[in-house]
């Protein structure tokens, strides 16, 4: 039944000999008799002023056990001129509910008074009580002030919660139990304040203390040690009462853990647990898990959390975090408890100061792309037992473990995610030690991709050492071209004797001329991280795709990217585009061999950058690999003849009057870098030639590229052999390699020199 504010709860009896608790007595009656809860009720707040004003409208308290939420409702109900009723949500039901409302409105009605109806633990109604309260708090016809030891947005009907004010008060603190302790000590009417109570040194510290922020378990306590202390009870008025520390300590035991495993406090405690985990603090680690397991967890449920930390927090920092949690739980299940706490302990301990990485996230990443797509699986990862010679599955696929390192650069996502990264490697533990082995491959894998989607170009001098030919659109034929051949393998030689040369500064500003897919923008990045890499890309697909892979940095350690041409980029151009137009290092990669414009190239680059240091990588095809140096007549399908009739081939094909698609020999290349000196537009000029070699597979795809009429070897050897010769040099080739792959001999000349701006009056 509802009862009005005169016969509620509210209504304590105000002697220090009444049979009422002190904590019933000392509660307050106005604001200023408040304790704590600052932060909602203390001057100029919105609660506090709203209450003075009279002027609420519907409100949820929500907080631990003996932090004022009933106080407050009794302080409004001291506080308002609107009548004021009361219901226990554990007491009443549907049948409470619809009187009260009929009197708030009866009252309006005759009236014109409001009611604000208090309901204590308010979520213990269930759903139909708390509908049934619903159309008369959005009428206005009842203001609700409910009170909750529960979140409301969890446990309150959410109709409820969104036309309520909702305020969470705190556990007090020790100055404000304190000063509960005091006003009771000295209250002559309600508390003791008509005897001399004191305290052993101690005593009353021990009270707050073990009060753990409830101002209600703290007077309970206080009660039962000052009427204990003195015989009989009460003292004659004056009397001195003194409380020892012995008398404190058994007033309050130490108090209950405030947990409820179906409630807030139990997933407020595992949440700091594992919070508290993944900050590496083994110390907060220990107090939450020794708060869960005194409150009677159930120590499975934590072990299932720390698995899933183990795999979310720690991950490939540290697998072995999985394995070492995983045993904890197995374990736990053939000892059980109170030995089992070691286990937990052990469990939780290594969690803490373990590495962390949360890279596994990325698999979301990878779930919200086939939530917008679904993507076809390529038709070389298809399954090849089932349909390989009536649909070609399985076709081109390259088995990474029969190439060095076991790996070869494939691709293995749909054609419309090329390039897409989800994972990013964390710095730290096991998976700082292969993050740089992940980006390198990432990095070749992205250079194959966009040598595959570039198709024609100048593949002569761009390509496998000039000798991949590709018509525009046989992307896949290049692709497979590239990626059997090891191109990542060469790209990674061309790209450390460039920076082997160039020595960059950690606080060099870079620019990358004609960066493409971004592989030497990617290392610039990494010798240079207190400088900035600026990168000059063709068009929209590359700066796509140095992006896409941009984006899994830092934002302030991306790459600067500008749209432009090598050839006609200027730096003012460069400076309206990214701010500045200096630079101490500018690379490129393969900008001289096969381009006819370079002449005009240094001496725009002298002009644009002077000052600057300018390193090149150069691959020379015609000092590179030749068919006529793998093992052909160990295979059986040539001659020793043919193969010394390749060899006179190759060398005329390959020499200084070889086709101008290969680019400029060594020597060439040389003479154009001392012309450019002499003009005054380089200075310091040096020059180092490589000559290594790397593991390379020939495959049909690629001879058969090799061979075509459309490319320059292709054209010239039909010229000098027979259809039926070039397709058993073709099957020699691939056999030669097939079983283990062929030291391939990579060619190339690093240039580089200082650039200087030309003298006045010479062409630019």
């Amino acid at each position: 039944m509802a009862k009005e504010s005169g016969d509620s709860l509210f209504a304590a009896s105000t002697t220090a000999g009444s049979p009422e608790p002190l904590a019933a007595r000392m509660r307050p009656r106005s604001l200023d008799e408040f304790a704590g809860q600052a932060h909602i009720v203390g001057p100029g707040r919105l609660l506090r002023r709203a209450i003075q004003a009279d002027q609420l409208s519907s409100l949820i308290f929500s907080g631990p056990p003996g932090t004022g939420k009933t106080t407050l409702a009794r302080v409004i109900a001291n506080t308002t001129a609107s009548r004021f009723v009361t219901l226990n949500a554990v007491l009443a039901g549907i049948a409470d509910i619809r009187e009260a409302v009929e009197e708030a409105k009866r009252h309006r009605e005759l009236y014109g008074r409001r009611t604000i109806l208090f309901v204590d633990e308010v979520h213990r109604w269930n759903k139909a009580q708390q509908d049934a309260l619903l159309p008369w708090v959005e009428g206005g016809t009842i203001v609700l002030v409910g009170a909750t030891t529960e979140n409301p947005f969890f446990e309150v009907n959410r109709a409820l919660v969104s036309r309520s004010r909702v305020f969470q008060l705190k556990s007090l603190d020790g100055s404000d139990l304190l000063g509960v302790a005091k006003a009771a000590l000295g209250d002559a009417e309600r508390g003791y304040g008509r005897w001399r109570v004191s305290f052993e040194e101690g005593a009353l510290e021990h009270l707050v203390d073990a009060a753990e922020g409830d101002a209600r378990s703290l007077l309970n306590a206080l009660e039962l040690a000052v009427e204990t202390s003195a015989e009989p009870w009460p003292p004659a008025e004056g009397a001195e009462v003194l409380v020892a520390m012995k008398a404190a300590e058994e007033s309050i035991q130490r108090r209950a853990v405030l947990y409820d495993k179906d409630g807030d406090y139990h997933y407020d405690a595992a949440s700091a647990f594992i919070k508290s985990l993944r900050g590496s603090d083994p110390d907060a680690a220990l107090y939450w898990l020794a708060r869960m397991v005194y409150a009677g967890e159930d120590p499975r449920f934590i072990l299932r959390r720390m698995i899933i930390s183990a795999a979310e927090d720690v991950g490939l920092a540290d697998p072995k975090a999985l394995g070492v949690v995983s045993a904890a739980a197995e374990a736990f299940d053939r000892i059980g408890m109170p030995e089992g706490q070691f286990l937990l302990s052990e469990a939780a301990l290594y969690l803490a100061t373990a590495p962390k990485s949360n890279s596994t996230m990325a698999f979301f990443d990878a779930m919200a792309a086939v939530e917008r797509e679904g993507a076809e699986v390529p038709n070389h990862l298809k399954d090849a037992s089932r349909d390989k010679h009536g649909f070609g599955h399985g076709e081109g696929y390259l088995y990474p473990h029969a190439y060095r390192d076991h790996w070869v650069a494939q691709e293995y996502l749909p054609t419309s995610l090329r390039g897409r990264v989800f994972y990013q490697p964390g710095a730290l533990g096991h998976e700082g030690e292969r993050r740089g082995a992940v980006l390198e491959r990432r990095e070749a894998q992205v250079a194959a991709i966009y040598a595959a989607e570039s198709g024609g170009g100048r593949a002569a001098s761009s390509g496998e050492d000039g000798l991949v030919w590709s018509k525009e659109g046989e992307a896949r034929g290049e692709w497979r071209s590239r990626a059997e051949s090891s191109a990542p393998a060469r790209l990674a030689l061309l790209r450390s004797g460039l920076f082997d040369l160039a020595r960059p500064l950690r606080h060099d500003r870079v620019l990358v001329l004609d960066a493409r897919e971004g592989y030497l923008v990617w290392e610039a990045l990494r010798r240079c991280p207190e400088g900035t890499v600026a990168a000059l890309v063709r068009g929209g697909r590359e700066r796509e795709l140095v992006e896409q892979y941009a984006s899994t940095l830092p934002e302030l350690e991306r790459p600067l990217l500008v749209e432009g041409a090598a050839a006609t980029a200027t730096a003012p151009e460069l400076g309206e585009e990214i701010g500045f137009s200096q630079f101490d290092l500018v690379l490129g990669r393969e900008l001289l061999g096969g381009n006819p414009e370079a002449p005009a190239l240094l001496r725009r680059l002298a002009a644009e950058f002077p000052g600057a240091r300018l390193v090149l990588a150069e691959s020379l095809p015609r000092e590179g690999g030749r068919l006529s140096a793998l093992p052909l007549a160990a295979t059986g399908l040539v001659d020793e003849a043919f193969v010394a009739r390749l060899a006179v081939f190759e060398e005329g094909f390959y020499g200084s009057e070889g086709p101008a698609a290969l680019g400029r020999n060594k020597a060439e290349l040389i003479a154009l870098f001392d012309e450019a000196a002499g003009l005054g537009l380089l200075a310091d000029s040096a020059f180092e030639e490589a000559a290594e070699t790397y593991p390379r597979r020939l495959s049909r795809d690629e001879l058969a590229a090799w061979l075509s009429p459309r490319s320059p070897y292709g054209e010239r050897a039909s010229l000098a052999f027979t259809p039926e010769e070039l397709a058993l040099l073709a099957e020699a080739a691939v056999e030669s390699t097939r079983q283990r792959p062929f030291a391939w001999p990579l060619a190339a000349l690093y240039l580089a020199a200082r650039l200087q701006r030309p003298s006045a009056g010479l062409d630019t």
